[in-house]
């Protein structure tokens, strides 16, 4: 196991069926409390004093029987052996921490000293706490974590229905060249309401461990697509020029949108740099990376030549069977694809619009 570098690995170190789980529910039971260090180091050896080294397979029972004990213990970061008991663990005391009990305040510190994960369990309170860097996670109960999932799973439907609904009405905007900021800001924006939800449903999996394999399904099953449509869409109404961004800029701009600054299509379309509050009913022209994509077996590489040759999706739609052959790798049988496929997207579009 890699020594986790996040919070979200170091939950699944943790998540429940793991041997470290079951040896920290163990300690919860027993009623006795212990403090832990996953991984050692030369920062871990500088602030240890005392204990003895054991170097011995990890194991459930040892570990309960060790936390009876004063002091840390400190395992492996692959969590396969125990290598020192009864530490005595001294970190930086000018290091700020917002914990009150001694054990919490050393963890924390601890974990903020060494960036490596420091779990405290506390027999008075009844909980587990996880420290890493300056982050702090309770954990919980497997069932109180499956309900807030069950609650973020409801919620994650009803965006993504919301979602679809704008997807489609743009597809049949961009068919009629009636496509204005608005529109699109608002599929972006929906988009990225999807994608953090999706996130916080990705952390109750890995809290959850082996009891989350039903949610994980049910989230590959709602966020399909969706990581791709939002990169179509930037690469779809991505500024040209000299001070082109790449996708990947674009979309960490989106992501640092404050959530509630998300609600407001101005600040959408501002990191998508295509207006502004002011000019939100302004025009915009597709290039047409969204519905291409939306044609079976058409490569990638010939996607880009017919963008890159036709420039926008309303030459594309306009262009004949012998125009599409003039492109590079375009044959008679793909550019009747190509045509065939553009008109059925066309159809479909106009009539769930309409009709």
């Amino acid at each position: 196991m890699p020594q986790p570098t996040d919070l979200r690995s170091a939950l699944s170190m943790v998540a429940p069926g793991t041997r470290l789980r079951e040896g920290l529910e163990r300690i919860l039971r027993g009623r006795t409390g212990a403090l832990i260090v996953v991984g050692q180091d030369s920062v871990v050896e500088q602030i240890s004093s005392g204990g003895f080294d054991l170097d011995v397979p990890f194991t459930a029972t040892g570990l309960r029987e060790l936390a009876k004990m004063d002091g840390a213990i400190v395992l492996d970061a692959s969590i396969t052996r125990i290598l020192k008991a009864g530490v005595h663990l001294m970190p930086d005391p000018s290091i700020v921490t917002e914990e009150t009990g001694t054990r919490h305040r050393t963890a924390d510190r601890v974990a903020r000293q060494t960036g490596l994960p420091v779990i405290s369990v506390s027999a008075s309170m009844h909980l587990i706490a996880l420290y890493l860097d300056e982050q702090r996670h309770v954990l919980e109960e497997a069932a109180a974590v499956i309900g807030r999932a069950n609650q973020a799973i409801a919620t994650l439907e009803r965006y993504r229905h919301r979602l679809d609904e704008v997807t489609e009405a743009l597809s049949a905007l961009e068919i009629e060249d009636l496509v204005t900021v608005r529109d699109v800001a608002a599929v972006a924006q929906r988009l990225e309401m999807v994608r953090r939800i999706a996130g916080e449903i990705e952390t109750y999996v890995l809290e959850l461990g082996s009891d989350g394999r039903l949610l994980a399904l049910q989230l590959e099953e709602l966020i399909g697509g969706v990581g791709s449509e939002r990169e179509l869409l930037v690469r779809d109404y991505m500024p040209t020029g000299r001070r082109r961004r790449s996708v990947e800029s674009v979309l960490d701009e989106l992501a640092e949108i404050d959530s509630p600054a998300l609600v407001e299509l101005g600040v959408v379309a501002q990191a998508l740099r295509i207006g502004t509050d002011a000019s939100l009913d302004a025009p915009l022209a597709p290039r047409g990376y969204r519905l291409l994509s939306r044609i079976p077996r058409l490569p990638g590489t010939v996607v880009d030549r017919l963008i890159e040759h036709f420039g926008s999706l309303q030459k594309l739609l306009g262009a004949s069977i012998d125009d599409l052959q003039a492109v590079d790798g375009v044959g008679d049988l793909r550019a009747r694809g190509v045509r065939e496929g553009l008109s059925r997207l066309a159809e479909s579009s106009i009539l769930e619009r309409y009709v």
